[in-house]
């Protein structure tokens, strides 16, 4: 007797990344032994990125997983939380790219919504795209004391607009 996917989940670390795959996984899965020599190749200071989802696929060739339905990514390391429809990790380019509905949330307080959204690991950077006839929306907290260089410093006055006629 098989349990059921809901039940019944796989955790897979590769490259210092954790998935966390239903039983129902499509593709090829790395074995053990890859797994042993994927973590004994990662430095001890890598941190790791989690994928949760209903469904995830592997690509041993293209070295590409797949997340599909309720994605979740946590990267604790760089203080990110992301939901999205769909996620692909791209192990050789190291960049995840998101898609459908895409939020991501940084140190607690920084935003950004898109359709589809790349983040380029080793630049830490991200590349957001809205869906047709929309705008993609960053949320960033800035902390005005510090841009001053001075805690209880007043915040600088925006000069008024010249009505011309």
């Amino acid at each position: 007797m098989v349990p059921s996917s809901k039940s019944w989940k796989h955790r897979i670390r590769y490259f210092g990344l954790t998935f966390i795959l239903p039983v129902v996984a499509v593709g090829t899965l790395a074995s053990p032994s890859q797994l042993e020599a994927a973590k004994a190749q990662a430095a001890s200071g890598n941190r790791p990125l989690t994928i949760r989802s209903d469904v995830q696929e592997y690509d041993a060739k293209t070295e590409v997983v797949t997340a599909r339905g309720n994605v979740q990514v946590s990267y604790p390391a760089r203080q990110i939380k992301a939901t999205a429809a769909q996620a692909q990790y791209f192990n050789n380019e190291r960049r995840i790219v998101m898609s459908g509905d895409v939020y991501i949330l940084q140190n607690g307080a920084n935003s950004i919504r898109g359709e589809t959204v790349t983040y380029l690991i080793d630049e830490g950077k991200f590349v957001a795209l809205p869906k047709s006839n929309r705008q993609v929306e960053s949320v960033y907290v800035i902390d005005e004391a510090a841009s001053n260089g001075r805690a209880n410093a007043p915040a600088p006055q925006t000069p008024g607009f010249k009505r011309t006629n």
